[in-house]
């Protein structure tokens, strides 16, 4: 009796290499969809774009994950015109893509400008990348955190997780990797009450980890709460009628010019404009780059805002110091009564909302309408 010949692990890694890029119907225990083969994980699982269900004609956005254990039976549907055409539609939605993001600049001449920008490591496979940048981020104190996603609220998806550290910009493949990314290592970095992170407004990224993979982030400095607290002391007590963006904050506190500020301003507006564009696989390197730039300044934006913060803190300490100068004054107070200087803060407070009140419109609800600023008058630190 002959023995079945049995491939070898080159030939059937030669094998599941020639199935890419070919269209494949896929039966599931309810359905059949059409897709065309990206990648054939280590664990049979089949990434799939250009994904329909062939009944209905109902198309998935983005890219569909198959494991091995929910198929049925696969059946190689492809020709060399509907591989040309699949191919050819790819190129042509990335194309697309990247317009927007770039706008009408060259392709080519403008990816490789904005990739030398950051430096940032796509992890979008558990080994290899993987494991070195967990433990590299596991042994930061502060970490800079943002996210992409897709959908409404109710429906969002987490499409990309971007971590930043002092050298390098990790950017997470999350519709590939999945849930598995959280737990071999990431959920421990994100819930280690020992390791900050910061973030510009962490609602969003804190509502998908929570809803998508039971994720709960902990101990985080928020850019934008900072910014609104550092704005209700400066006008002494004064609410704005909104939340400051990124490319805001940014420009405020550390002063940025308007080239390092061109990622992040693309990104918060394709992110109303072309949502779907965090589905495209894979990425436009830059994509990429406006991704590793929207968060490579949260480190250094959160150590001047804490400076700002805490500016009274330091203007009191001063003055504690310097009454020392006077001995008659200080042999007179006991060691528990309230300091002169401390009582000053409330002339400082009045001066402040009078300050406000005369360079800001007030809005029916009593807010103070930031775009109605005159930036032609006294700044607030010369009223301190």
């Amino acid at each position: 009796m002959n023995r079945p010949v049995m491939a070898s692990s080159s030939e059937e890694c030669r094998f599941l290499d020639d199935l890419k890029r070919n269209r494949v119907r896929i039966s599931l225990s309810d359905t059949q969809i059409s897709g065309v083969i990206q990648r054939i994980s280590q664990k049979k699982s089949l990434i799939l774009q250009d994904v329909s269900e062939v009944k209905s004609g109902r198309k998935f956005p983005g890219v569909k994950i198959i494991f091995g254990h929910e198929i049925l039976k696969v059946e190689l549907n492809s020709s060399a015109n509907q591989d040309q055409l699949v191919n050819e539609e790819h190129k042509s939605q990335l194309h697309s893509f990247r317009k927007k993001i770039v706008g009408d600049a060259d392709d080519d001449d403008g990816d490789e400008g904005d990739e030398e920008r950051v430096s940032y490591v796509v992890i979008d496979e558990l080994h290899e990348k993987f494991g070195p940048a967990v433990m590299h981020i596991q042994q930061q104190k502060v970490i800079g955190v943002g996210a992409d996603v897709f959908g409404p609220i109710a429906q969002e998806r987490l499409c990309w997780l971007q971590v930043a550290t002092k050298k390098v910009v990790y950017l997470f493949d999350i519709l590939l990797l999945g849930g598995q990314v959280f737990k071999n290592g990431l959920c421990m970095i994100l819930e280690n009450p020992h390791i900050l992170k910061v973030a510009h407004d962490c609602r969003c990224i804190a509502r998908c980890l929570r809803a998508e993979f039971r994720v709960n982030l902990t101990n985080v400095f928020d850019t934008q709460v900072a910014d609104l607290m550092l704005f209700y002391s400066e006008t002494g007590g004064f609410l704005p009628d909104r939340v400051s963006s990124l490319q805001e904050v940014l420009r405020l506190h550390l002063k940025l010019p308007a080239a390092d500020l061109t990622p992040v301003c693309s990104k918060e507006r394709h992110r109303k404009e072309c949502p779907e564009v965090w589905y495209a696989r894979p990425s436009p390197p830059a994509l990429m780059n406006i991704m590793a730039a929207s968060v490579s300044h949260l480190l250094p934006l959160r150590l001047v805002l804490l400076d700002a913060l805490m500016s009274d803190y330091t203007i009191l300490v001063d003055a504690y110091m310097s009454s020392y100068h006077n001995q008659s004054l200080h042999i007179e107070q006991s060691e528990w009564t309230l300091p002169a200087e401390v009582e000053e803060l409330l002339c400082v407070r009045q001066e402040r909302m009078d300050w406000a009140a005369r360079r800001y419109s007030l809005t029916d609800a009593g807010l103070l309408r930031r775009s109605s600023f005159n930036p032609h008058t006294d700044s607030v630190s010369e009223i301190r």
